[in-house]
């Protein structure tokens, strides 16, 4: 199945990373929200992923048929529900994701700011996008140093 580079994303990030019996547990609730998601009647082409163990992402592909606010809802009642269920916290705007070598650390964002200020988190640092808003940002702009991203004008101060 191939999703246009428009396709629209919204990204779901965990405060910590999902256990591999989780991962699948949710992957399935995930499949089964995906394969039956609806907007007014016409289905979505729509995917759902878990990456790094941390990050659920859906994807809508929109040439099909549009999200509305009514679908988009009951996404985030899933989303809600798997929070509550799996006691997570995806909508936590303040926790940073970041990369240690290639695995992936959440923080909150007062431990966030002491990482930079000892220059543990430094310019070239990968940390994680999750405002992108379709597939091709996605894919060129989820994943960049700190100083090409949003966290460098908000923590610019302690750079």
């Amino acid at each position: 199945m191939s999703f246009s580079p428009q396709s629209r994303v919204w990204i779901y990030q965990s405060n910590r990373k999902f256990t591999s019996q989780e991962e699948s547990e949710i992957l399935n609730k995930l499949a089964s929200f995906t394969n039956q998601w609806k907007a007014h009647g016409n289905e979505l082409l729509a995917k759902a992923e878990i990456r790094y163990g941390f990050f659920i992402i859906l994807t809508v592909d929109e040439t099909q048929a549009n999200v509305t606010g009514c679908s988009i809802d009951s996404s985030v009642r899933l989303i809600k529900e798997i929070e509550q269920e799996y006691n997570v916290d995806l909508f936590n705007r303040f926790n940073m994701a970041y990369k240690v070598d290639n695995d992936v650390v959440v923080n909150n964002k007062e431990d966030f700011e002491t990482l930079i200020n000892i220059k543990k988190i430094n310019p070239e640092t990968i940390v994680f996008n999750n405002m992108v808003q379709n597939l091709a940002e996605l894919e060129t702009k989820w994943e960049v140093p700190f100083k090409n991203s949003w966290h460098s004008t908000v923590f610019a101060h302690l750079l």
